[in-house]
């Protein structure tokens, strides 16, 4: 397996060891640095490649989010933290993975598994890129038209009786489908089921208040049942 290259950013010494430890029983990590603030970091990774980052957030000087935006071609970021509330800011700028402090072996492993099949299929863009265009959009009949609808339009859906209502940035639309036949085609790794009713577009989360998500002043609940799988995909799961 290829060598992976780690930073370790975080301004607590016991963090940092702790991690550290964790990568030691990956063979496959290699720990290229570990440092106590962000500035720190920016000089490391002027000097040499890294793949992954493991970044706390709450740190002196500059914290871990204002750090990540002034990265013009970031790594894999996977934020190590003690704090929820930061989770929406860290999806926003497509962070890999939300960790929690404290953070068990396993969900650590996670967590670098995420990050390494981000990383593995760089080698293969030039022959996938036909594909992921083909993937980023769906077609949807409504009206006695056919809408091309790209992924990133969609806000959320519906389940509506023997329809799926679908809200666009554009368009409410009411495809003929079923709502588990919409759920199928839309990416799981972005479209989440959050209620037996609504389906939402991760990346167009607004805020999460109690058990409701919402997104462009509408408020969406979250469905008891959905609720641990929902705060596990965006990085919230203990």
């Amino acid at each position: 397996m290829t060598q992976i290259d780690c930073l370790i950013v975080d301004d607590e010494p016991i963090a940092r060891d702790i991690i550290r430890t964790y990568c030691a029983h990956l063979p496959y990590l290699r720990v290229a640095g570990a440092c106590g603030s962000a500035l720190e970091a920016r000089t490391v990774l002027m000097q040499q490649k890294v793949d992954i980052v493991f970044l706390d957030i709450n740190m002196p000087v500059m914290d871990g989010i204002s750090f990540l935006k002034t990265l013009k071609t970031p790594p894999q970021i996977i934020f190590t933290t003690a704090y929820k509330e930061y989770a929406v800011d860290a999806f926003d700028l497509a962070a890999c993975d939300y960790l929690l402090k404290p953070f068990s072996l396993e969900r650590f492993i996670v967590a670098v598994d995420k990050a390494m099949e981000k990383l593995q299929p760089a080698g293969n863009a030039l022959v996938d890129a036909g594909e992921s265009k083909e993937d980023d959009f769906l077609f949807l009949k409504a009206d006695g038209k056919i809408y091309k609808v790209l992924h990133d339009e969609l806000l959320y859906a519906e389940a509506n009786g023997n329809y799926t209502k679908v809200r666009t940035t554009q368009h409410t639309l009411l495809p003929t489908m079923t709502f588990s036949g919409f759920e199928e085609l839309v990416p799981k790794s972005r479209f989440l089921r959050i209620h037996r009713s609504f389906i939402i577009n991760k990346s167009k989360i607004d805020h999460i208040e109690g058990n409701r998500v919402f997104i462009q002043n509408t408020e969406i609940p979250i469905g008891s049942n959905y609720r641990e799988q929902f705060l596990r995909q965006i990085g919230l799961s203990s």
